[in-house]
């Protein structure tokens, strides 16, 4: 019998085959035209705006009143739009109080004197005809239309009637129609701006040593368009002056380059692309066969799995209520496997709901002790039993970066665990660690002092404070009142010794082998407020041993223990 494994290939290999090839091929074809002309639109909606901002913008000194005007473009291309300066300043933007942020990078820039390389037609500026001009010009070229009716005008973007360009032969008309020539003669308006463009013309060329030559003497627009770019047979600088002359001349009447932001009116992402109808239903019938192939497929084998599948779906109905003893037998093969893998879950999800709930209480036993410290003092000074001297607060100081570092290695407990632990050692003298874990410690119940010789090791010192204050708390906790507590460090041999000795309640002898196991708590009556959780002992054995040493501990029941740590010196 051929196996689960290999039929399900072959089905699926050919089904995955079939519906890939098939389908992405209709989806292909489907979505490639709607996807281009949907881009088409876009591009084409963007250009519009860009051009209807332009215009405003060559026709306006600036964006002070540029509102109303943008919105209405907004609302007519259904487009959040919003203009910046070069600094970033908003000048306008469509959007609501709660639009959301514009993207980092603008669509384009407006700029009615650098669209494309080009000054747009539309910036005019002191060539704008005033009315009396306007009217005069038209009763000219209303006589000019009556003389001859062949002929066509056109509004020039400053308000001049004007022929479009002629063609060989066309000139005649001055002859039968002298009116043309008035249509044609330059008004005060158009003259005092072309002496204006005529004089930085000539400047630009004296700057650029060009003053001797015929280009700048005579600027006469034979064919009455301010958008003058070049004089016949000039070369490219005389051409760049004429240009930075125009653009100097026009600058001061049309708005200040602003930075374009196209977006939805939301903000959001533009919506999906639909599939033209024919594609969608092309696709339609196609996966609803391949379907049907593979539900035929589907059906022969699923028969062999029903009662198995059925019986995982069960115990993983009891799992998601909770039932971590859930198990399936399924026998041999694939489904055997899969039941095996199953009941492998359950117990890892067991074991990690215990962990979980070790984790808690390794959690409030860590934090409690410098908490307790920080508090403790704080309170006594606030009762005014302790000054706020520099030594008190540097020790709160040093408690709080203990609590710091507490928490930032809790999360590395499993680490601790396979001796993984980070360390930052640096020369240090053990008798300043013993000092502050017994000034952090004292207790009014209980006598706690130091017997200290000077000792040098290169070790962590916030790791050492912390495995021996969870030693000296422990001791504490466990010493009735009037009892005492004695911290020692000596050198002996060749290794640093600290020595945490107490007159507590002592450890029972079968019980001496398990002080250091993890959660283990000798008086499993004790709640975790006066017995800990069992953690800090096997915190302690992971850091000491991190440092290349080894803890021990040596008690006598009803009178006492005495914890040894010993460091390579």
């Amino acid at each position: 019998m051929k196996s689960l494994l290999v039929r399900f290939f072959l089905f699926s290999l050919v089904i995955a085959a079939c519906s890939i090839a098939v389908t992405a091929w209709l989806a292909s074809q489907a979505t490639t035209g709607a996807i281009r002309q949907e881009q088409g639109d876009v591009l084409e909606t963007d250009a519009q705006i860009f051009d209807e901002l332009v215009r405003h913008a060559a026709t306006h000194e600036d964006w002070t009143d540029a509102k109303s005007a943008v919105d209405g473009i907004a609302q007519k291309y259904g487009r959040r739009i919003a203009l910046t300066d070069g600094n970033g300043t908003t000048l306008v933007d469509t959007g609501g109080e709660n639009a959301p942020q514009l993207p980092i990078t603008p669509k384009a820039l407006v700029d009615p004197l650098n669209v494309n390389g080009k000054i747009d037609p539309r910036a005019v500026g002191p060539f704008k005809l005033n009315d009396e001009e306007y009217r005069t010009l038209y009763a000219y070229a209303d006589q000019l239309l009556q003389c001859n009716n062949r002929i066509t005008l056109v509004e020039a973007p400053n308000g001049r009637p004007r022929l479009p360009d002629l063609g060989p032969g066309e000139l005649s008309i001055w002859e039968d129609c002298p009116v043309g020539n008035r249509l044609y003669t330059l008004t005060v308006t158009e003259k005092a701006a072309y002496g204006q463009l005529q004089a930085l013309f000539s400047k630009c060329l004296d700057q650029r040593g060009w003053s001797g030559r015929n280009y700048g003497k005579s600027l006469t627009p034979t064919t009455f368009d301010w958008e003058i770019t070049t004089v016949d047979g000039a070369p490219p600088e005389v051409v760049a002056c004429m240009d930075s002359s125009r653009r100097e001349q026009l600058r001061p009447h049309v708005a200040a380059p602003a930075q374009l932001f196209l977006t939805s009116p939301t903000g959001d992402e533009p919506m999906a692309i639909d599939l033209s109808t024919t594609g969608a239903t092309r696709i339609t019938l196609v996966a609803l066969g391949i379907l049907a192939l593979a539900g035929f497929a589907s059906w022969l084998t699923a028969t062999q799995l029903v009662r198995p599948i059925r019986a995982l779906t069960a115990a993983t109905k009891r799992t998601a209520e909770g039932d971590r003893t859930a198990r399936v037998d399924g026998g041999s093969g694939e489904i055997g496997e899969l039941a095996r893998s199953f009941n492998a879950m359950s117990e890892k999800l067991a074991e990690t709901e215990r962990q979980r709930q070790a984790m808690v209480s390794d959690v409030a036993h860590e934090l409690r002790t410098p908490l307790g410290n920080i508090t403790g003092w704080l309170e006594a000074t606030q009762d005014g039993l302790a000054e706020p001297d520099p030594h008190l607060i540097d020790m709160l100081l040093e408690e709080s970066l203990l609590l710091q570092r507490l928490v930032d290695d809790l999360h590395d407990l499993a680490q601790a665990d396979a001796g993984t632990l980070r360390l930052h050692p640096e020369p240090i003298a053990l008798d300043d660690v013993v000092d502050q874990v017994v000034n952090a410690q004292q207790n009014r119940e209980i006598l706690l002092r130091a017997e200290t010789t000077p000792v040098h090791v290169t070790a962590d010192p916030v790791r050492l404070r912390q495995a021996l204050g969870n030693l000296v708390a422990n001791a504490v906790r466990y010493t009735p009142p009037g009892g005492e507590v004695v911290v020692k460090l000596f050198r002996w041999q060749d290794e640093a010794v600290l020595e945490v000795t107490d007159t507590g309640t002592g450890i029972a002898p079968d019980d001496v082998p398990h002080v250091f196991d993890r959660f283990w708590r000798a008086d499993k009556s004790r709640s975790r407020r006066t017995g800990g959780s069992g953690l800090g002992l096997a915190i302690t054995r992971h850091l000491v041993e991190a440092h290349g040493g080894t803890v021990s501990v040596t008690s006598t029941l009803g009178e006492g223990s005495t914890f040894r740590i010993s460091l390579p010196a």
